[in-house]
């Protein structure tokens, strides 16, 4: 989602693995001659068909990567943890831009490579890779990355910025810093190992390790320990201050401010406890929160949007103002965007629409706002009812249609089925799909058996024809 303005698997586990002969690979006594063949270029999703691969299926990402702000320049090596879902000859991954690979091996062997189009490293290990065996990937490279600014999308990737870098890969950015099966239907845990000048401070996904310091350096440790899709994770390196706290029952909750917007003493306990505040109520509506920590960042990045990467959301601004309707907007997607996220881009409205609802609940809780009077002044100041909200198209994944239409549906349906019911699928649908990747026909299919209703008519007015439904 994006607002506009609006268990870790360490190496030492790899290692063991390949040094016991656990990491299987196809050599010359196979029982059975198998027939490799080249995992697929692309994931399959109709509105980036070269994004994302097949062949494989990723466990873990290892992103151990060092930046100079002088240079703009990182020097990195990701190690990916995969298993083989056919017998492969070779696979791709998604890498772009100028970055120079030095070196790549899979299972600790030399591999071959080469890179085509816009973002495929087309890589042929030693030898076949059998279906159902783990295999190690590692890639050593280094350079400057571009970040990527499409005319639809806006911009995603590595962004420069003034005291550091931030990394927003929605929906596209990932590989501009590593090699990634960028698709969110492919899920992974990772650890990130980034050092900076000493006197930065990097922030990530999940949980802080131990940090060290060395010959004016400091490198910092983070490890999400959930499945999180590419187009979720995320790096700021930068000049941050930082604050540390907890909910209650223990969550940490880590939260940074850019110490350039940083002008108001106190925002950075206001930041804090806001964030806490408003995961609180959103578990009492949408059931246990799903990640190890929380929090989030402000920070001027100049991409003008926020985003909802995973446990720590980030929000461009050129203020530290704290807004409750946007941190109720990307906290909200925590449960519906990121535990739960699209099986393809044509269903981001399971993203967009969940959260503007959050939105609309925050507003009627906090600012004694109706959720069903902020539905009608919506309903009355749409101009273009054109689109379709299951089906956007690719330019499109950002519009109202998809965020504003998104959360009407949601109120529509809260209408038609009733208040008991609807907050039942509110807190039932991310419990019964922890962690997966959803579709809007499982979406509909859960809310008719969950109603024991034929609710066919109504999910074809609101999500899969376009024109404005009639009350």
């Amino acid at each position: 989602m994006r607002g506009w303005n609006r268990s870790r698997i360490p190496l030492v586990i790899v290692s063991c693995a390949l040094s016991a002969g656990l990491v299987a690979v196809t050599g010359p006594a196979a029982e059975a001659a198998p027939r490799f063949t080249p995992g697929a270029p692309g994931a399959g999703d109709p509105y980036f068909p070269d994004m994302g691969n097949g062949g494989y299926d990723v466990g873990h990402y290892d992103i151990r990567l060092a930046y100079s702000p002088s240079t703009q320049a990182i020097d990195a090596t990701t190690t990916v943890l995969a298993t083989a879902t056919q017998d492969l000859s070779r696979f791709d991954l998604d890498f772009q831009g100028p970055l120079t690979i030095s070196k790549l091996s899979v299972n600790g062997l030399d591999a071959a490579f080469t890179r085509s189009g816009a973002q495929e490293l087309v890589i042929t290990p030693p030898y076949g890779l059998r279906k159902g065996s783990p295999f190690v990937v590692s890639v050593s490279y280094a350079g400057v990355p571009q970040k990527i600014d499409d005319p639809a999308l806006g911009l995603s990737g590595w962004v420069a910025t003034k005291d550091g870098a931030v990394a927003l890969n929605q929906p596209i950015g990932a590989a501009t810093y590593y090699p990634v099966n960028d698709t969110p239907d492919d899920k992974a845990t990772y650890t990130q190992t980034i050092t900076v000048p000493a006197g930065l401070t990097v922030l990530a996904n999940g949980e802080p390790g131990p940090t060290t310091t060395h010959d004016h350096r400091t490198t910092f440790r983070w490890s999400m320990n959930k499945p999180m899709a590419s187009e979720l994770s995320m790096l700021a390196i930068g000049s941050y201050d930082v604050t540390r706290g907890a909910l209650a029952g223990g969550l940490p909750n880590i939260t940074a401010i850019g110490k350039s917007i940083d002008g108001k003493p106190g925002q950075g306990q206001v930041f804090n406890q806001t964030t806490a505040q408003i995961v609180q109520w959103e578990s009492s509506v949408y059931g246990p929160y799903p990640f190890d920590s929380t929090g989030g960042i402000l920070a001027d990045v100049g991409v003008h949007y926020a985003l909802e990467t995973q446990s720590r959301p980030v929000y461009d601004q050129r203020t530290s103002d704290v807004d409750g309707d946007l941190l109720a907007h990307e906290l909200g997607h925590q449960w519906f965007g990121d535990s739960l996220t699209p099986v393809h881009w044509s269903d981001i409205w399971l993203n967009e629409g969940f959260a503007t609802y959050s939105e609309w609940l925050y507003q009627e809780k906090y600012n004694g706002i109706p959720v069903q009077q902020t539905f009608a002044d919506t309903y009355a100041g749409e101009t273009d009812w054109s689109g379709v909200v299951a089906d956007p198209g690719r330019d499109h994944i950002f519009d109202d249609l998809v965020y504003n239409r998104g959360a009407m549906t949601l109120q529509a349906l809260r209408t038609k089925i009733g208040d008991r019911a609807f907050f039942d699928v509110l807190r039932l649908w991310p419990a019964a799909n922890r962690y997966g990747n959803v579709s809007t026909r499982q979406f509909t299919q859960f809310v008719e058996r969950l109603t024991h209703r034929d609710l066919g008519s109504f999910f074809r007015t609101w999500l899969y024809q376009p024109g404005k439904p009639a009350l």
